[in-house]
């Protein structure tokens, strides 16, 4: 996989520690009531060696690198925590300068001291792009791959080629064919050429995930998603970079008509179990009579991926693509991949907060 600049390896480690330091410093730089910060630097290089009986001979080599930002703020018995995460395969310039992302992490830390909480209940919700790849992946992405499909009879009779999920404007898609991403390679660990599939089309599901194995099992074509973290595992059904297409309506469109609502952006962490999940939202803001409000503390969203996916209202025109993501399935974490997607409004659904 080429890169477009600096090899990480050509870095010095002493370079490296230097940096890891001076972000350290910036986020404790953000605010007074920062007490704990913790910056996280990692680079792999990576060469892949496939021989197969049926005379396949592949070899194929990536870099990798990662860096994870927290800061922890207090304010007597109120703790907050801001993250960022980025990652690249391309060039260790694209750690360098991060300056305004990772001090904008330690403001919304100790920000969040004194943000009011949202009362609890059922909103129409705006999520930005970052939200929009997370929900994508996590609650969608892990249901299509194949290998959870047919081991599950229920999830293979709700995961029916043909079904309606979504609105006639909703595409999502995967593959690892689009260069320049964490999640795109060019052959797969069974030696399967990488490929885009597109897993819905105008709302309709239309394509699984696959390996050899699971599209032998389902009579379908593989689709070059079998990976493993290295040769001490076996290859899986994975995502590799899963995203929302963009849609039509302008950003500033999707709080139209919202009464009461609420915009949330930014991620701190979830979890899926089967088609339910719940994220949490680094950053939000209360939505009134379609116009951004008083900001509130972060958020968390729940709900069925199926309803949410019926729920979509609207999808928006921009687009962003998350690098940092590290999925886990199987014994298997911290498997590179890319996930992005749209703004997106989204009725019904449920956010924790106060009961009162």
């Amino acid at each position: 996989m080429p890169l477009t600049g600096t090899d990480p390896r050509a870095v010095t480690l002493a370079r490296k520690k230097a940096l890891c330091h001076h972000y350290a410093d910036v986020l404790r730089s953000a605010h007074s009531a920062i007490v704990a910060t913790t910056v996280r630097y990692e680079d792999s290089y990576q060469e892949v060696l496939l021989a197969t009986s049926e005379g396949s001979l592949i070899e194929q080599c990536w870099t990798d690198m990662e860096m994870r930002f927290s800061a922890t703020a207090r304010q007597d018995e109120t703790v907050q925590t801001g993250r960022e995460t980025v990652g690249s395969r391309q060039a260790y310039e694209d750690v360098l300068g991060l300056e305004e992302r990772i001090q904008a992490a330690g403001k919304r830390a100790a920000e969040s001291l004194t943000l009011p909480p949202v009362k609890g209940g059922i909103y129409t919700v705006v999520i930005d792009p970052i939200l929009s790849g997370l929900f994508v992946h996590e609650a969608f992405g892990h249901l299509s791959e194949a290998d959870m499909i047919y081991e599950n009879p229920d999830l293979l009779e709700t995961m029916t080629l043909g079904r309606r999920f979504g609105p006639k404007n909703l595409q999502i898609f995967d593959g690892a064919a689009p260069v320049g991403h964490r999640g795109s390679y060019f052959y797969d660990d069974e030696g399967t050429p990488a490929t885009t599939t597109q897993l819905i089309t105008d709302g309709v599901l239309t394509a699984r995930l696959h390996s050899r194995e699971t599209a032998g099992r389902l009579d379908e074509t593989p689709t070059g998603n079998a990976r493993c973290l290295n040769y001490h595992y076996s290859p899986l059904v994975r995502m590799s970079n899963t995203w929302i297409e963009r849609g039509d309506t302008p950003v500033a469109d999707l709080f139209s008509g919202i009464e009461n609502g609420i915009y949330a952006r930014n991620w701190l962490g979830g979890e899926t179990n089967g088609e339910l999940f719940t994220f949490s939202a680094g950053e939000a803001w209360m939505i009134r009579r379609g116009q951004l409000a008083e900001p509130v503390k972060e958020v968390t969203l729940s709900g069925n991926v199926f309803s949410t996916l019926a729920n979509i209202e609207a999808i928006g025109d921009d687009f962003y693509w998350d690098e940092s993501g590290g999925c886990g399935k199987g014994g298997q974490s911290g498997l590179a991949v890319g996930c992005g997607g749209p703004s997106l409004r989204i009725k019904d659904v449920v956010i924790g907060g106060d009961s009162v």
